[in-house]
């Protein structure tokens, strides 16, 4: 690791207090089973209700997390308003937000990035284990801003446990999870394990295993154009990928990860630390040619990571500054990806360090907010067959704040970030690129208010202006990526990305019903996108990075109603419909943008039992880009059962269905959709348990 970033990383973990608005007020000790309420927001400066927010927001928690819980994070998140995913295959698919992906979504851990690369490829997994997640925030939207220039789509925070904010009552608290899915035969299993020491020290220590065969897709592998290119093939081999269907080939994978921390909690604050290790083999699902001439790979990814964090917050008790906070986290990354011979292709390294300092001040009246700074640091390597990128590294410096007022009825709200950028290039006559150096200063600020109309009724409306430096992959890449079949192309003389925003956002909850919509409109100046050239090089199409303009419009709406009360059982009705309609400027629709979708769900609710029967309809796509595919619609249909076994506990069982007409099921946001459908039937059971 460079000395400049070892030596800046040290300094802030020991002196920096770099925090996060995950750590809970700790002016005494709390129940340790009690729950953040789902209605309660913690991703951000400081806590706030999902009503309060301007932008579209959505908390998964509790039983619905583990109804929805699969073995990424991109899909366990997909029944969420807005939200898709990338889907490359059953082990690698990065969350979707509003048609946006890679370097305009920011996916957290406590508030601090995953330090991996699932931003430089689909194919590439993200390095969270859902398993692990106490809950999940996404916000969509300038919201999340605070976050860096490339939360310009939003945020998903996954928060964990890992470092202990409460103190157990027991001498030793267990929770864990087991999980069987028929599909894939995949078998799962977690367990956290926190004891406390002293009264006032927690020491924590986790672990998880899953491993799962190939995917059941319960239909043909490939879409039914293709299968005609096939079947009209002379080539028998050729000919046969046009009756391939059920199992997904080279979808297998096994991940394990560990992690042990301790925390020192107080009545005046709290400060601790964890170490975590990933390790991942999973199987990147075949991309078929159609010619003859051109062997299919079949490529794994051996991935591991090993992190470290920490966590502090201080109760300053002032009559300005009412707390300061730290998060930083440092992690060494790399994965190697292996040919069917099992020889190492291509190596990736990457090493990166992330620190947030949040001074959080007193509330005076209705004003509240916080100011604070953040760094990022990265070093990049590839090294291989398809090295396609240059030896670099990135560095972020920003300083925000967020402030708001609540003047009753109306509540304002303002929030700035200013963020200076450093992307260096190391020369390499591999590829065939120079030596770069390119700084930027990007300047992103949003104001808004919201207003009661009625009694739990708020209107609120958000106007933002933002600024993204491009990545390091966008800028120098020039070289193969097999993830994405693609020679890429960069631009070193890329600028910065603007945008200028609006959003509208309408909340409402009485007795019985709840209701939440948002509709936004985004325009784009040097939006960064690539285009393929109808080119090609090392047998693969040439797509170069490219600036122009951009419009982004849509909008997604949930809401909910009791309908009923049966003796003990509570009936509500839910729906959900989302919608992003998105395009370039002179080159037509943008890529992968998910197509309409409607959700509707009837669920039976009582103390220890609930059951749900839902119905998802995904329209087809059919504005799609150059060279792009449509894609056809489906209707999925679930149903689960969760049995809650001891009231005031955690524990609970869950059964579901998922797929349960088997149908073929592709997204359209994924670069693997054509070669890659979606699960097939699933039953699967999950039991969470704690004591």
């Amino acid at each position: 690791m460079p000395k400049h970033l070892l030596l800046t990383g040290s300094a802030l973990l020991l002196f920096a207090p770099s925090a996060h608005a995950q750590s809970d007020p700790a002016p005494q000790r709390r129940d340790y089973h009690a729950e953040v309420p789902k209605e309660i927001v913690v991703t951000g400066a400081f806590q706030r209700n999902q009503e309060d927010i301007l932008s579209g927001t959505s908390v998964l928690t509790g039983t619905d997390l583990v109804r929805n819980l699969k073995t990424t994070i991109g899909d366990t998140l997909t029944s969420q308003p807005g939200v898709s995913a990338t889907s490359f295959g059953p082990n690698a698919s990065r969350p979707v937000l509003r048609g946006f992906q890679g370097e305009r979504v920011r996916v957290l851990t406590d508030g601090i990035g995953s330090f991996d690369v699932s931003n430089t490829s689909v194919d590439h997994a993200v390095v969270i284990n859902p398993l692990t997640a106490d809950r999940i925030e996404v916000l969509r939207g300038p919201s999340a801003l605070m976050f860096g220039s490339a939360a310009i789509g939003g945020v998903v925070n996954v928060v964990d446990s890992r470092i202990p904010r409460r103190i157990p009552d027991e001498p030793v608290h267990i929770d864990g999870m087991a999980t069987y899915g028929s599909a894939a035969n995949e078998r799962s299993v977690s367990a956290a394990v926190d004891a406390p020491v002293g009264g006032k020290i927690v020491f924590h220590v986790d672990g998880t295993y899953t491993k799962s065969g190939d995917l059941d897709t319960g239909s043909y592998i490939l879409t039914p154009d293709l299968r005609a290119q096939a079947a009209a093939s002379s080539d028998p081999d050729i000919a046969a990928l046009a009756d391939l269907k059920g199992k997904l080939p080279n979808s297998a994978g096994r991940t394990w990860d560990v992690a042990g921390g301790v925390a020192l909690i107080t009545d005046t604050g709290n400060l601790g630390f964890s170490v975590s290790h990933f390790d991942s083999l999973y199987g990147v699902p075949v991309r078929y040619s159609l010619d003859p001439n051109v062997e299919a790979e079949q490529v794994r990814l051996d991935m591991k990571q090993t992190r470290a964090d920490v966590r502090g917050e201080v109760d300053t008790g002032g009559s300005f500054l009412d707390k300061i906070r730290f998060r930083a986290g440092f992690a060494d990354y790399q994965h190697s990806e292996l040919e069917d011979t099992g020889a190492v292709g291509t190596t990736f390294y990457s090493q990166g360090l992330e620190s947030r300092l949040e001074l959080v001040q007193q509330k005076h009246g209705g004003w509240q907010g916080a100011i604070g700074a953040q760094m990022l640091m990265r070093d990049f390597h590839v090294v291989g067959d398809e090295k396609f990128l240059p030896k670099n590294a990135t560095q972020q410096y920003g300083l925000f704040t967020l402030q708001s007022v609540d003047f009753g009825k109306l509540r304002a709200e303002a929030g700035a970030r200013i963020e200076h950028s450093i992307v260096n290039a190391d020369a390499d006559a591999d590829i065939g690129n120079p030596a770069y150096r390119r700084t930027f200063d990007a300047v992103s600020g949003s104001i808004g208010a919201s207003y009661t109309l009625a009694d739990g009724w708020r209107i609120g409306v958000n106007g933002s202006h933002s600024q993204r430096a491009p990545a390091a992959e966008e800028l120098f890449a020039n070289g193969p990526h097999a993830g994405t079949q693609a020679f890429e192309i960069g631009d070193p003389d890329l600028k910065l990305e603007k945008n200028w925003g609006l959003e509208a956002t309408l909340r409402g909850s009485g007795d019985g019903y709840h209701v939440s919509a948002s509709a936004y409109h985004s325009w784009f100046d040097n939006y960064i996108y690539d285009v393929r050239t109808g080119a090609v090089e090392d047998d693969l199409p040439v797509f170069q990075y490219y600036q122009g303009k951009a419009r982004y419009y849509g909008f997604e709406a949930e809401a909910s109603v009791k309908l009923a009360q049966l003796g003990d059982y509570t009936i509500n009705a839910d729906a959900l419909g989302d919608y992003t309609h998105a395009r370039i400027t002179g080159v037509g629709a943008a890529p992968r943008i998910p197509p309409l979708r409607l959700l509707g769900g009837l669920e039976a609710q009582s103390e220890r039992l609930q059951g749900r029967i839902e119905v998802e309809h995904v329209f087809d796509q059919k504005r799609i880009a150059l060279n792009e595919t449509r894609t056809n619609d489906y209707t999925l249909v679930n149903a689960s059962l969760s049995f809650n076994p001891f009231a005031g506990n955690g524990t609970s069982v869950v059964l579901s269905a998922n797929n349960i007409f088997d149908v073929e099921a592709r997204r359209h946001a994924s670069f693997l959709k054509d070669f890659a459908p979606l699960s097939g039937r699933d039953f699967r059971v999950s039991t969470r348990f704690t004591f």
